[in-house]
């Protein structure tokens, strides 16, 4: 005769670790499927990202400063962005802006682009035969004050005897500018007073510019913007 055997039940403490258990390794199971679908994800869109290289100030860029290989550390920091938002006005290499001089002040941390600095060829290519005439703040009365920088445009007024005033030079460029020692002032000084200004003339100008500045009738205004 065969024995009857009984089943042996679960106890339900076993039963409920058993279906935690279960439900952990599934859900462990799913947030790894979850992981791996990311990171695939992320990998596409790595693949698809293609960085681009522009600059920003690394400090304030003062108005007239030119950008030489020198200095191109000192004001310049590169980033990388996603070539995508790169505007095509934004500098991507330092051989855009080498040799150029800042419009104006460019504060920290501003994106750089071409049209924020001039080019020296712009400047000189209405005039003839550009050459550079030089002469002492004595020379004219006032001269803006003293605060004349590299950069800066000036009018150049000259006054008759009855006291009338012609402009006869208007936007003219100062080339460079020096305290009374003869060291050259930086653009970013802006306290030190020009004892000596250095500017761009046409050779045709040159011998007028000279005979009224002998006469005491020349008169400059600095041009604010």
């Amino acid at each position: 005769m065969k024995k009857s055997g009984k089943l042996k039940r679960e106890k339900p403490e076993a039963a409920s670790i058993r279906r935690k258990t279960g439900g952990a390794a599934a859900a462990l199971i799913a947030s790894f499927a979850v992981f791996i679908a990311m990171l695939q994800m992320e990998k596409g869109m790595l693949e698809n990202y293609e960085k681009g290289t522009i600059y920003v100030a690394a400090e304030k860029i003062p108005r007239g400063q030119v950008i030489t290989q020198e200095t191109c550390s000192q004001y310049f920091q590169e980033k990388q962005l996603d070539k995508s938002g790169i505007p095509e006005s934004a500098l991507c290499s330092l051989e855009q802006v080498t040799g150029l001089a800042a419009a104006f002040d460019i504060e920290p941390g501003v994106f750089l682009a071409e049209g924020m600095f001039e080019r020296l060829e712009d400047v000189l290519k209405e005039m003839e035969e550009p050459v550079v005439a030089g002469f002492k703040a004595e020379d004219l009365y006032q001269v803006a004050g003293g605060v004349l920088r590299a950069g800066d445009r000036i009018h150049i007024y000259s006054v008759s005897e009855e006291g009338q005033a012609v402009l006869v030079w208007d936007n003219v460029y100062v080339q460079e500018v020096f305290d009374q020692g003869g060291s050259r002032i930086a653009s970013g000084d802006r306290t030190t007073a020009a004892q000596r200004i250095n500017i761009y003339l046409d050779k045709k100008d040159v011998e007028m510019f000279y005979s009224e500045l002998a006469g005491g009738a020349l008169r400059v205004v600095r041009r604010v913007v």
